[in-house]
């Protein structure tokens, strides 16, 4: 979809896009549905507005996408929001154009606002971006968040925007200006240079990026007790770590202590997380190539009493 300039509305970084549209839109007694494991801020934002947040589970079965028919069986008379993210935060996965298509036949049927996390869309491996957006039908029961962070790796710039249904428009704006004002002039002019620069850099930095994940799934999958997926798109594998036999919190503070290397559990992300860790590839192959040397030497003194 081409969208107007009157329906965009520029933030300062991308988040307050989903704190101000859930605030606008949400209050007690209406439930948001949104995925788990998933960004926490859609759980903490919505619970914020007085809402409940209602999880969809993201299974490795398939493939961390959202199942369709599972999304509708949760829609109920109070559901008001649903939040989608693709290329997904934690798990790397993206949903295909079937898949979209159903979750916007389920938005137009049961009358839903969708708010579409597409932060991660140019960091995708296999295959092009598909959006909910671009489904007849959805332009004005769609809210498009993105930002120039994650595809011009401009994070501390802090620049994000929301692509709003012309109802939105007036009440988003009302909350930026009362809350921050506008986004700084300077940082707009930096957006611009990287929206009408050469997008060769953004491909190299793809690029990049698939080579770290095949290193790091490859190397993951050599550990015993370990399985990781392939992920579509972001810089974020969630390896299976559940045979190991030990929650996954303390799979997470064991690599930090005795292996020296971060990762987060999965259940940092949502109750659906239990079982998985979340490890960023956003580093060089060398260091990601320690990085599993240290865990497979490490997991083996792992403790067993949880």
């Amino acid at each position: 979809m081409k969208a107007s300039a009157d329906r965009v509305v520029v933030t300062p970084g991308a988040k307050p896009i989903m704190f101000y549209v859930i605030m606008a839109l949400c209050q007690e007694g209406d439930e948001v549905l949104y995925p788990n494991p998933s960004f926490p801020m859609y759980e903490s934002i919505t619970a914020f507005a007085g809402a409940t947040p209602v999880p969809i589970p993201l299974r490795e079965a398939n493939d961390f996408r959202i199942d369709p028919d599972e999304l509708a069986s949760l829609v109920t008379e109070r559901t008001k929001l649903l939040i989608v993210n693709t290329p997904h935060n934690p798990c790397g996965s993206a949903l295909t154009r079937e898949d979209v298509e159903r979750i916007a036949e389920i938005a137009m049927a049961r009358d839903l606002l969708v708010l579409s996390d597409e932060v991660y869309w140019a960091i995708r491996y296999d295959g092009g971006h598909v959006s909910v957006l671009d489904v007849d039908g959805m332009a004005d029961r769609t809210v498009l968040l993105d930002g120039w962070s994650k595809t011009f790796a401009m994070t501390g710039w802090r620049l994000g925007f929301g692509v709003l249904p012309p109802d939105l428009v007036e009440p988003v704006t009302r909350l930026v200006i009362n809350s921050v004002s506008c986004t700084s002039a300077f940082s707009q002019r930096a957006a611009i240079a990287a929206l009408t620069g050469p997008w060769e850099p953004v491909q190299e930095m793809v690029a990049e990026f698939r080579q770290r994940r095949d290193v790091i799934v490859h190397g993951l999958n050599r550990i015993d007790g370990v399985s990781c997926v392939e992920p579509a798109g972001a810089f974020y594998v969630f390896p299976n770590v559940a045979r190991l036999g030990v929650p996954s919190k303390t799979v997470e503070a064991h690599l930090l202590a005795e292996a020296g290397v971060a990762a987060l559990s999965g259940t940092a992300f949502g109750a659906h997380g239990e079982g998985y860790l979340r490890f960023s590839y956003a580093n060089s192959v060398q260091n990601i190539r320690d990085a599993l040397e240290a865990i497979e030497a490490t997991l083996p003194s792992l403790p067993t009493d949880g």
